[in-house]
């Protein structure tokens, strides 16, 4: 577990590096005139905004207790704990991948000694049905901008492929197998076998199938307050404008998602601001400005609400010495 100069460290990097990508977007699009559509933007719209934007969370957090509760590792954690380890997590969203999130991990065994190497497979399929959602909703407007088609087959194809292999028993167990034989695979080979029953338990079809259709339902919350950013900005509101909103929203966060840059910074504006372009026909001032404001939102938002809920943790669990030092193995 990070300590807490690590995180403000990561934190104010990452913060830095968005202030960065806005600075230079803005650069390339006018930043006078950027500056005027943030300032002309119908503010009134920001509550339905933020408010998809909890609803994404809101989602988002049954899921991740459904999983608690599905692999039974919810004992002593009320739904109230349960939300705020999930809030807490979201502080890690600037990771690369947000591979970080499995900081979730290490608070749930605060309060309940679950093992990371049990809980971690929560977070990992956690991160795989919520890139399956935003998969189905590109998928929706895949007819609008055909060039994204072989992204979105190799990530599709991907997808199964991995979740195939996690559903050949016989394979993943010889390969356990076989680093058992190592040298120090004594140690590690038992910790997989827990990381693989817990990760297979999750990828159940009827478990995943409930997860995915979750995650669609919660992103989908996000990409309507995309097009209520769109509409702040004057873009005249129609059900394509929606559909188009969908389709560039889901695709700007999975190319930032795949490229593993911490939170998608770069990869996930500069994807955004140019398919807003290419396809709803807006200028580059309106479509960096929209950019600007939905990351906001959404990314930066979800941090902050992070900050507090892992705040209010550590005064809920004071005095705990994992919360403080500088790392944690897990267990």
């Amino acid at each position: 577990m990070p300590s807490s100069q690590r995180l403000q460290k990561a934190l104010i990097t990452s913060l830095v590096l968005s202030l960065i990508v806005v600075v230079v977007l803005s650069l390339f699009s006018d930043m006078r005139q950027v500056w005027h559509d943030i300032s002309t933007f119908r503010w009134i719209e920001l509550p339905a905004i933020l408010g998809f934007t909890l609803l994404n969370y809101l989602l988002r957090w049954l899921k991740w207790d459904y999983y608690l509760r599905y692999l039974e590792l919810g004992h002593g954690v009320s739904r109230g704990d349960s939300g705020l380890i999930f809030t807490a997590g979201m502080v890690m969203s600037v990771t690369p991948g947000k591979i970080g999130e499995v900081f979730k991990s290490f608070l749930l065994r605060r309060v309940n000694h679950t093992p990371v190497s049990v809980s971690a497979p929560v977070v990992v399929v956690e991160r795989l049905t919520d890139g399956l959602g935003m998969l189905l909703l590109m998928g929706l407007g895949l007819t609008m901008y055909p060039p994204a088609r072989p992204l979105f087959a190799l990530l599709l194809g991907m997808s199964v492929i991995g979740i195939a292999l996690v559903h050949y028993r016989p394979l993943c167990e010889r390969m356990i197998a076989q680093i058992a034989g190592l040298p120090a695979g004594t140690r590690i080979a038992p910790k997989l076998t827990t990381l693989y029953e817990s990760t297979y338990q999750l990828l159940g079809w009827r478990v995943m199938l409930f997860s995915v259709l979750l995650s669609v339902l919660s992103w989908g919350m996000e990409c309507i307050a995309f097009f209520f950013v769109l509409t702040g900005l004057g873009v005249e509101p129609s059900p394509l404008l929606l559909l188009q909103a969908t389709f560039i929203f889901a695709a700007s966060t999975l190319l930032g998602l795949v490229s593993f840059l911490p939170g998608g910074l770069g990869m996930s504006e500069v994807s955004s601001a140019g398919l807003l372009v290419a396809i709803v026909g807006v200028s580059l001032s309106v479509a960096t400005t929209a950019t600007i404001i939905i990351r906001f939102c959404t990314l930066w938002f979800g941090v902050l609400l992070g900050v507090v809920a892992l705040i209010w943790f550590r005064q809920r669990y004071r005095g705990d010495p994992a919360l403080d030092s500088a790392s944690v193995e897990a267990s």
